[in-house]
């Protein structure tokens, strides 16, 4: 009689990727962000219409073979705006993103780890929660919009601008989380282990507590990077936001409410944009929560 080879144990990424599979939601919102997110990386190779050419005489145009989106009030080629706006929404989105991650987790971290630090950065959390955020972000932007396009120039002023503003003002829940899910692992057998044995505390962080505190931490990038398209594309429809020459599609909304009667499908297609790619992120995100629980994905 014969054994049966023993499988090997399968990798925990390789069950978190089957029951993120199992998520419709999360692989139709999957492939729909890497479809938009090829459109504007690829886009310029393949139409090759620079975005800021101004036609005078084919402005107002409707959709044709040769504007497949038409044209706006200037002429310029609504199509290769809406490639390059979303190139520039979608780079706003991730990098502020990453710098609220960053800030969240560093103070979660912190505030979950060492006790006489909880307090202070929690009321800190607590202040900026209590803060309204579209009027301290336009507070920033009109503070500091003139010295940074100086110093740095009109396009990377305004972007280093809208980053750091979103995500100084975005930070609080991942902080929360990330201290919650600390003072669980504080209190378990391995890290106890690893205190008796004199590890310090910043090989502690490193090496036992952030790895494991990563999983609610991707759940918050991916939501993170909806809040931050929004919040660019809310600034750049108040006008607040990068110079009329450098779309975006907040930006494209807001050049386009003066002909939304006329040519409503200027408001519609960045509109649209902007819809699919943040309810993407989310659907991203709610597949990630679910396929991260070791509840669910026991099932």
């Amino acid at each position: 009689m014969t054994e049966t080879p023993l499988r090997p144990p399968r990798s925990q990424w390789a069950e978190v990727w089957d029951q993120f599979r199992t998520h419709r939601g999360a692989m139709v919102g999957m492939v729909v962000f890497l479809a938009i997110a090829a459109l504007v990386i690829l886009g310029p190779w393949v139409y090759r219409v620079d975005p800021t050419f101004i036609n005078i005489r084919a402005r107002n145009q409707g959709m044709s073979w040769t504007y497949p989106l038409g044209t706006d009030q200037l002429g310029r080629d609504m199509l290769a705006r809406l490639i390059a706006g979303g190139r520039v929404s979608i780079s706003v989105g991730l990098t502020a993103m990453a710098l609220s991650i960053l800030l969240g987790t560093f103070i979660g971290l912190l505030a979950g780890y060492f006790r006489r630090l909880d307090g202070p950065l929690m009321r800190l959390t607590d202040l900026f929660l209590a803060l309204p955020l579209l009027p301290l972000l336009l507070v920033m932007v009109l503070f500091f919009r003139e010295p940074l396009a100086t110093r740095f120039g009109p396009e990377t002023g305004i972007f280093v601008l809208i980053v750091v503003a979103i995500g100084v003002t975005s930070w609080m829940q991942t902080a929360r989380i990330v201290r919650g899910d600390v003072l669980a692992l504080k209190e378990r057998e391995f890290v106890l282990a690893a205190r008796s044995i004199g590890t310090p505390d910043r090989r502690m962080l490193s090496r036992h507590i952030l790895p494991n505190v990563m999983s609610p931490i991707m759940v918050s990038a991916t939501l993170g990077i909806a809040n931050a398209i929004i919040t660019e594309s809310a600034l750049s429809f108040l006008g607040l936001g990068f110079p009329p020459d450098f779309p975006t599609w907040g930006r494209l909304l807001f050049d386009a409410v003066d002909y939304i009667r006329d040519y409503p499908e200027r408001v519609f297609w960045p509109g649209l944009m902007i819809s699919l790619i943040v309810l993407s992120a989310n659907f991203i995100g709610d597949g990630l929560r679910d396929a991260l629980d070791p509840r669910i994905r026991g099932r």
